[in-house]
Parts: structure tokens; C-alpha cells; sequence
């Protein structure tokens, strides 16, 4: 290999790889040749997770970056090779691969877990938890074995115990010091930790050393302790500290500290200027870094310098809050209290297990440090109070009482703008109000731009705090208000629907909204509600305005105003004769065909009045609804599973068929997929879906809050090994918490992302009924399954329903704007003509259609010598009579003719129509679009006589003030 001005990274774990997306953001990857080598096979990955990899999740869903990062970049990424040396006189490297030179070396080679030298410490009893070759070394150690021992009460061996526990064993924890994590916590922080760990099931021993591991008789193992006593097992992971991965940099002649590691100035260069060190294999004023942020900052100090700014690295907090077998535990600051005449307030919940800590100066004008255990309310306000001097409250206890007792919060608005909300990535307030002030109106939006939050993700409630918080200071509500009509959020108005029983939209505005008609947000919200509620049929008159065109019409409505057709094709299962229907029905009707990444049949260019035909064609031979244009249970992907396939363990289409058939027709904030696979190969990608089940050899393991879409996201691993009626327990009680909770048009993933505790919290609801709502969530799911319809079939044997579905209420004709064009065998839609001309409207009152083919607080379409006329009906009502708005049915921004089809209601006081397709609306008195004041539809006068619906031209209005579409 040859080449110059060369950047190299050795070491491709977190700070590695962190340090080379710093390279790139400076612009040096434009400049130089990037080199990054890694001992392991893996692209880098999230180590802070490692659990999660114990758990079912794959090393793909931990991976830090695109998959396509370095070749973006063109960066030259050397996974699995080791650099076997450096020559600093050549200022060249070695590996397997030839010799490299550099201009700028930067060493990342992280650390290496410390194993003390006990006789025995070999095969499963001398494990180490690092990477993910250690925990597969460690799964399959598991395999047949029922006990498991951790040496080391760290924070990693901690997470280590947490893994054992995950695949079934009895696990203890041995500790040399007398207290668990002696580092973070003091005596009193580690009793109570231990009290919390042990009340889980998990052994603690403390003030323990191992002299020695042999043979067991009743485990594979005997741990000897020094006191002679001793403990069985059949496996040990040791997590007994760090050490640096300094041998590069020692034999190249490089300075090492007294304790190892790479001894680093405030610019973290070595003692060859051409050289950096960053992460744990750096030591910094005699200091080693054992946690990801301090790594993360030297890193970006190493990329300013490089591309020429002035930075340095100062140190880093070390402040650590974190969940440990589902304890809450936080360290802040000078936790133990060394500072010279420090003074502490201690409280000490003994019934429950809680302890905390606060420290303050000698003088008690600064917080310098904390103790957490059992409750991590308090860390943020605490944290914020540490790193940026804030001056306690007068009475400092307040900070660590229980809450009532004149606790002080500390607002998100009295942070400064340089307060640290996200240490991993050096996320500050500021740049959370620089993002906002750019146009960032989410919090899954801020997190994707500033990186807040994704690292450790401990500062998930502050940055959700001060990003409410900074909405509010400029004027943006943040309260979440549905819409005008109703103050309050999609969880409450649910709330409300169930707690009174109530059945209608209007018993809903009536009791809880601010009046009017309602609005293209409020009116499927809520119908969307009172479905999952209820599961009343959609198809019912009191349902139909509050439907977006899709359930109005329950089919997709495409960009030309036709429609698709979905019919269920449950678990992707379909028999010869069924196949042959759908071909025939599409032939008959001019139908394209495709199959849909669901494993169903699509239908497109269905016209309104073939719908009525189509379903009954279908339904006749055995199919129903597919509920694919509701946001609602769409489909349940499957393979073969253990009936076909010789790598099945369990019948993966019928569970797909069991589940499917169970949860079609629930409704929900948003569409939902499920996906079913008979082993771990995964072929029906169940990991990328809302629920994913995949089969294992004693049962199912269950994924949830997946999703594929412009954001994907991978599904998290729920639960383990389940048998079919705990799966379909699981899975119900995670879909009604879902639809209680979520905001509108709230995916799980973003409900995931923003649910506050995260997947322990969803586990603690779902699993351990934490709530004490699981028997209410179950009820609430078989009363939708209890009353599920198919609702085409209600509508095919109701006269009253079926004349909606007329392209015209009094002319059999179809639209003439409705016009194909062949390709590759099959048709596509032309584009829609614009209306180029005005047909001139009746002079005089003209009879139009019948007040019986009007929809009450909705849109049908009337055909006039040329004219598409939508007309909008408000009956008569106490207070008001009956009344019909008249416009013109051509959406100027789609071209196609479908505004009769849109939904009806009133915003800012004007009665307006949403347009179906991409919800510019309309005033229905003069036509004017409230997005763009240069557009205007044209409007009739209307009267009501004798059962008949006359219009007239609006005199006051022309075709010269118009703008055509």
C-alpha cells in the first residue's frame, strides 16, 4: 500500500468510529486519505448496549452507522486486520496487509477486561464481557446450563449479570470491594443497590475474593473463595475491570502512565507529535477514561485541531445515570464526597431500597455531587446544578426530599445556553434552541439532527424538558391540543371516550370541545378513537364524515381519484381458485395488478361506482376487507415456516393466519404490520415490523416497535420463548397501550422513541403489570375482536350505503377525466387535464339532485352541463336550517375531480372541505384556498326546495376572478 497525507485510526469501536463521522463532519475526508483498521469482523457497534445483542438483537441493529458510511466518504475501512506495529522514525504502520504510511496516527485501540490470575479461570470459567464474539462465547456456554456467577460488582459486570438473567440462569454477583459499583457509589449507595439487586433474585456476595476455581460436583465449576467457602456454577464471566490497550504505543517507544495507558496533553497528542491517543487507552493527567463521552470529546478535539480551529479537551464528567436489572442508578460529580470539608444531606428510604446523596463545597454555595439509588428523577435537575454552578435553594435537602416534601425543580428555562443536556455527543442547550430556531418541530427529529439522546440515552427526559420548554418560549403550543375543536391530546380524548362510554363525535364536542363542526384532523382522530373503542362499523351514517376518503370509501384512493383494491390474503396463504378470482376480476374491470410487500394482490384504477361490483365479486368468493386503507392492522407477513421449509422449527404460517385473523380491523393511531418467521434466518423480516414473532425451538420470541418507511427502524426484542397464548397476551396488551398512549398518526416506532423509561418501562407495564392495567388492556382487545365485521360486506346489504358510491348522485355516467395509458402489458394513469374552460352555470334556480342523495355532514358530487358540482350538506339542526355549499369538484393542485370527497368542517370560523389528496382546503361560501389566497374554486348559490337541491350561478362571481386548475 502506498500513498501520502494519510489519516489513520487504529481501533474501530465507538470512539474510533465517532472520531472518523468528526473527520468527515470537518471536511478532512476531502483532504486526505482516511484509513480506519479493526481487529474485529464488525462494522463498529454500540458497546453501551451490548445487553441488548444477549437479548435477541442482531449486530446489525447495534451498528453505528450506514451501511454505506465509508465508501460515502472514501474512507478505507480495514475490519479484522491488527496492526501489528508502528514505526514512528517511517512514520509508518504494519499489518497482515502490507505497511501503511501516515501523516497523522490516531491510537483507539480502546482497553481490554482485566482477569485476574485465579487458577481455573479457563474455558466457561473465564469468560469476559467486551464484544460480540465474548457474548456469543457466553450464549453458548449457557447452552445446558443453570447457573451463572459474575466476579466484578462494576457497572459492566452488573450489565453482565443482567445478560445471564436473560437466558435462564440463577445468576450471583461476586464483588471483591464491600459494596456493588465502588467506584459510583458510596457505603450506604451500595447497601441499597444490594438490598434492590437481591430482592430480584440475584445473589450478591461482597467483600469476596476468589482464590481459586475447580471442578464442581453438582456444576461444572467451584468458585474457593479466600475465607474457604464456596459456590457452584457452570459459568463465570469475569468483569473485573479495565485495562488499557496500550502494547502498540508501548513498543513503539511511545510515554505510558504509572497505571498504563497512553499518556496524552490537553491536545491529546502523545509524545510524538504526529501521534494522538483518544478513549480508554488514553491516560489525561494520570486519569483513564472508563465511559464513551470523555472518548467522544477527545475525539473532537483531535478532528478541530486537525482541520486547523483551536480546541482542547479539559476533562469530562463522569456523572453516570443508568437502569441496572431495572434499578435506577445515578452518580453525579464528586459523589463520595473527597472534596476537602464537604458537606452531605443524605436520604435513606429503608422500606423501599432508596438512597440519595448530595454533596455540597464547604461553604454550601455549589452542589459538587450526588448518589442515586432507586429513583432517577432527581438526576437531571441535580446534574444541571453541578455543571453549571447554579446556586442550591435555601434549604439544598429539598433537591434529594420525595416529591411534595418542597423539592425543587430546576426549569428548563433557568438552564444558559452552554448547559451540557447531552454529554456522549456534547449536545448543549443551545444547540437544541439552534436546531428549534432551524425548524426542528419533533423531538424524534432533534434527536435524528443533534444526536441528543442516542448515545447513553440518559438525558431523554431533560432534552424532552427543555425542548417543550423552548417550543413555548416562542410562541409554538406545546400542549398538544387535537386541533381548534379540541383542547386536548389524542391519549386524552381516548381517556375520555372510554371513562363516559361515549359513542358519537358529536356527544364528544358536545361534553369536551370547543363547538363547530370539527376539521380534517379532529374528525378521523376521533374516528379513529371511537373504532378502537368500540369497533362500531365505519360504514354506520355517524361515522361517515368523520372518515378520510379512504375509509369513506374503504379503498386507497390514488393520485388520479381512482381507487385500489386490497382484499386480506391472511398470512400471505391463498389458494389456486382465489388467485384465479383476482385475475379475473381484474381483467374484467381494467385492473393493474401488482403484489404488495405485505403478500397481498393490489388492484389500482377501480372508478367509485365499480367498487359496489368488485366487493361483490370478491366477497362472493370467499375474500373480505383488507383494512389496507385504514390506519388499522394491515397485514401479517409469514415463510413457510416448519410445514415446507427444512430449516423451520414452528409453524410460522399458521400463527400468521391465528394472528391476523385475530387483530384485523383493529384500528389504531397508525397503520400497523406484523411479520412471522419459523426460525432465526428471518425470512419474513419480522424485525422490521410494529410486532415481529419469530419462531425458536421451545417458542416464540416477540419484537416490537419495528418499522420499514422513510425512517426505518429496527424492532426490539420484547420477550423470549413464549408459548402461543402468553404471545397473543403480550401482543394484546402492547397494541391497547399503544392506542391509549400514542399521539395521532404516531407510529410505534416514534411512540417508542418518545415513551419516557423506554423498552424497561414497556416491559414493566406489558410484562409485570406495573400499572395494573393488563386485565383492563385484554378486555379492551377481545371487545374489538368480539365485534369485528367486514366492513364491505355491511355496506353491500344496505341500500342506504351503497348510494355513496356513485360518481355522480344524478348521472350514471364516469368521470371523462379518468383516462390510462398501457404499459408493460398492464395500464398506469395519464395525467389529469386541468379545466381549461368555464361551463357557464344556470341563470335561473335549476333543479340539481334530491336531498335524499345528499350525506349529512359530508360531499357527494352532481353533474351539471359540464360541470362537476360538489355538494356539502348541513341539515337542519335548533338552532340553524338546513344547508348545501356548492363548489367546484376539481382540485386545482392534483387536477383530479375529488373534492366532494374531501371532509367537511369548519377552521378559524369558516366552513371549509379538506381536499382528499394533499389537504389544501377550500372555503365552501366563496371557494377561496386558505393555503393560497390566489386560487379560488368556483361556488353556486343553493336552496333547498321541496325535497330537491337547486343552484344558480353566482352572480357576484365570474370566470375572470377565477384561477382556473
Amino acid at each position: 500500500m502506498t500513498g501520502t497525507g494519510n489519516i489513520v485510526i487504529i481501533g474501530n469501536g465507538m470512539v474510533g468510529h465517532y472520531c472518523a463521522e468528526q473527520l468527515v463532519m470537518q471536511g478532512l475526508h476531502e483532504r486526505h486519505a482516511i484509513h480506519v483498521f479493526g481487529e474485529e469482523l464488525h462494522d463498529a457497534y454500540d458497546r453501551v448496549h451490548l445487553t441488548d445483542y444477549m437479548t435477541g438483537r442482531d449486530a446489525r441493529a447495534l451498528c453505528l452507522h450506514m451501511e454505506d458510511f465509508h465508501a460515502a466518504h472514501g474512507i478505507t475501512l480495514h475490519r479484522g486486520t491488527r496492526i501489528t506495529g508502528i514505526d514512528r522514525a517511517e512514520k509508518t504502520l504494519s499489518s497482515a496487509e502490507g505497511i501503511l504510511p501516515y501523516e497523522t496516527l490516531i491510537i483507539a485501540t480502546g482497553s481490554t477486561p482485566f482477569v485476574p490470575p485465579v487458577p481455573g479461570n479457563t474455558g466457561t470459567a473465564g469468560l469476559v464481557y467486551r464484544t460480540l464474539d465474548d457474548l456469543d462465547m457466553i450464549h453458548a456456554a449457557a447452552e445446558g446450563a443453570s447457573r451463572g456467577v459474575v466476579i466484578g460488582g462494576g457497572l459492566l459486570g452488573l450489565e453482565a449479570a443482567n445478560a445471564l438473567t436473560g437466558l435462564g440462569l440463577a445468576t450471583s454477583v461476586i464483588e471483591f470491594a464491600p459494596r456493588l459499583m465502588p467506584v459510583q457509589l458510596d457505603d450506604e449507595g451500595g447497601k441499597a443497590l444490594k438490598h434492590r439487586i437481591e430482592a430480584l433474585g440475584i445473589e450478591v456476595h461482597t467483600s469476596h475474593a476468589t482464590r481459586e476455581i475447580i471442578p464442581g460436583e453438582t456444576c461444572r465449576h467451584r468458585l474457593v473463595f479466600s475465607d474457604d467457602t464456596f459456590l457452584e456454577t457452570d459459568v463465570v464471566v469475569f468483569s473485573a475491570g479495565i485495562r488499557p490497550q496500550d502494547k502498540l504505543a508501548r513498543d513503539c517507544g511511545l510515554d505510558i502512565g504509572p497505571r498504563g495507558g497512553i499518556i496524552i496533553d490537553n491536545a491529546c497528542r502523545t509524545s510524538d507529535p504526529d501521534i494522538f491517543a483518544i478513549g480508554e487507552c488514553a491516560s489525561w493527567h494520570g486519569q483513564i477514561f472508563g465511559l464513551v463521552a470523555p472518548g467522544y470529546a477527545m475525539a473532537r478535539t483531535v478532528a478541530s485541531l486537525l482541520a486547523g480551529e483551536d480546541a482542547a479537551f479539559t476533562g469530562a464528567d463522569m456523572s453516570t445515570k443508568l437502569k441496572l436489572l431495572g434499578v435506577d442508578v445515578g452518580s453525579i460529580g464528586d459523589a463520595h464526597g473527597a472534596t476537602p470539608g464537604s458537606q452531605s444531606y443524605r436520604f435513606i428510604g429503608e422500606a423501599e431500597g432508596s438512597y440519595r446523596r448530595l454533596v455540597l463545597s464547604s461553604d454550601g454555595k455549589h452542589v459538587i455531587g450526588a448518589v442515586l439509588v432507586g429513583d432517577n428523577s432527581y438526576y437531571d435537575t441535580i446534574l444541571q446544578y453541578v455543571q453549571n454552578g447554579i446556586k442550591p435553594p435555601s434549604d439544598p435537602a429539598a433537591l434529594i426530599l420525595p416529591r411534595g416534601e418542597g423539592a425543587e425543580l430546576l426549569g428548563a428555562d433557568s438552564l444558559p445556553d452552554t448547559a451540557t443536556i447531552c454529554s456522549c455527543h456534547n449536545v448543549t442547550k443551545g444547540s437544541v434552541c439552534s436546531a428549534i430556531d432551524n425548524g426542528c418541530a419533533d423531538l424524534a427529529t432533534l434527536k435524528q439532527e443533534t444526536k441528543a439522546s442516542t448515545g447513553c440515552g440518559g438525558c431523554t427526559a431533560l432534552l424532552k424538558s427543555v425542548f417543550e420548554t423552548e417550543l413555548e418560549a416562542r410562541g409554538i403550543t406545546v400542549d398538544r391540543s387535537l386541533c381548534e375543536h379540541f383542547s386536548y391530546t389524542r391519549q386524552e380524548l381516548y381517556s375520555l371516550v372510554r371513562v363516559h362510554g361515549i359513542q358519537t363525535f358529536e356527544e364528544l364536542m358536545a361534553q369536551h370541545g370547543n363547538g363547530g363542526l370539527g376539521c380534517d384532523i379532529c374528525k378521523p382522530t376521533v374516528g379513529s378513537i371511537l373504532a378502537s373503542a368500540w369497533n362500531k362499523p365505519i360504514t354506520d351514517p355517524l361515522y361517515i364524515p368523520l372518515q378520510d376518503t379512504n375509509d369513506t370509501f374503504m379503498a386507497n384512493m390514488q393520485k388520479n381519484g381512482t381507487y385500489s383494491v386490497v382484499p386480506r390474503i391472511a398470512g400471505g396463504e391463498i389458494t389456486p381458485d382465489k388467485l384465479i378470482v383476482l385475475g379475473n376480476v381484474a381483467k374484467k374491470y381494467g385492473l393493474y395488478t401488482k403484489i404488495t410487500g405485505g403478500q397481498r394482490i393490489d388492484l389500482f384504477g377501480a372508478q367509485l361506482h365499480q367498487l359496489p361490483d368488485i366487493w361483490s365479486e370478491l366477497l362472493a368468493a370467499g375474500f373480505e376487507t383488507g383494512h389496507a386503507y385504514g390506519k388499522s392492522t394491515r397485514t401479517v407477513k409469514s415463510c413457510v415456516g416448519s410445514t415446507w421449509c427444512r430449516y423451520g422449527v414452528q409453524d410460522s404460517v399458521g400463527k400468521a393466519l391465528d394472528l391476523e385473523n385475530r387483530y384485523k380491523g383493529l384500528r389504531s393511531p397508525h397503520k400497523l404490520k406484523f411479520a412471522v418467521s419459523g426460525c432465526t434466518r428471518e425470512c419474513a423480516e419480522a424485525q422490521s415490523k410494529d410486532v415481529g414473532v419469530i419462531a425458536t425451538e421451545n417458542g416464540w420470541n416477540l419484537y416490537v416497535c419495528g418499522n420499514g418507511g422513510m425512517r426505518p427502524r429496527h424492532a426490539e426484542l420484547f420477550a423470549t420463548d413464549l408459548d402461543s397464548e402468553t404471545l397473543v397476551k403480550y401482543i394484546d396488551r402492547f397494541l391497547m397501550f399503544y392506542i391509549r398512549t400514542a399521539d395521532k398518526l404516531q407510529r410505534t416506532s416514534v411512540w417508542r422513541e418518545n415513551l419516557e423509561g423506554g423498552l424497561d418501562y414497556l416491559k414493566d407495564v406489558i410484562i409485570r403489570d406495573s400499572l395494573g392495567i393488563c386485565s383492563e388492556l385484554e378486555q379492551q382487545m377481545q371487545l374489538v375482536v368480539d365485534r369485528y365485521h367486514c366492513e364491505w360486506r355491511d355496506a353491500l346489504t344496505d341500500d342506504e350505503k351503497l348510494k355513496r358510491f356513485r360518481t355522480f348522485v344524478n348521472d350514471s355516467r364516469p368521470d371523462p377525466n379518468i383516462r390510462t395509458l398501457p404499459e408493460r402489458d398492464q395500464i398506469k394513469p395519464a395525467d389529469n387535464q386541468p379545466e381549461k374552460t368555464f361551463s357557464s352555470g344556470p341563470k335561473a334556480w335549476t333543479e340539481l339532485c334530491k336531498e335524499s342523495d345528499l350525506v349529512k355532514k359530508s360531499g357527494v358530487v352532481a353533474w351539471h352541463d359540464g360541470n362537476q358540482i360538489a355538494l356539502f350538506y348541513l341539515p337542519k339542526t335548533d338552532k340553524a336550517e338546513a344547508r348545501v355549499y356548492a363548489i367546484d369538484n376539481h382540485d386545482p393542485f392534483s387536477n383530479a375531480n375529488v373534492i366532494g370527497r374531501g371532509i367537511m368542517g369548519d377552521l378559524k370560523g369558516q366552513k371549509v372541505v379538506a381536499s382528499p389528496l394533499y389537504k389544501q382546503h377550500f372555503s365552501l361560501e366563496d371557494g377561496q384556498c386558505m393555503e393560497d389566497p390566489t386560487i379560488c374554486l368556483r361556488t353556486w348559490e343553493t336552496r333547498l326546495t321541496d325535497g330537491a337541491v337547486q343552484i344558480k350561478e353566482k352572480t357576484p362571481q365570474s370566470a375572470d376572478t377565477l384561477v382556473p386548475a
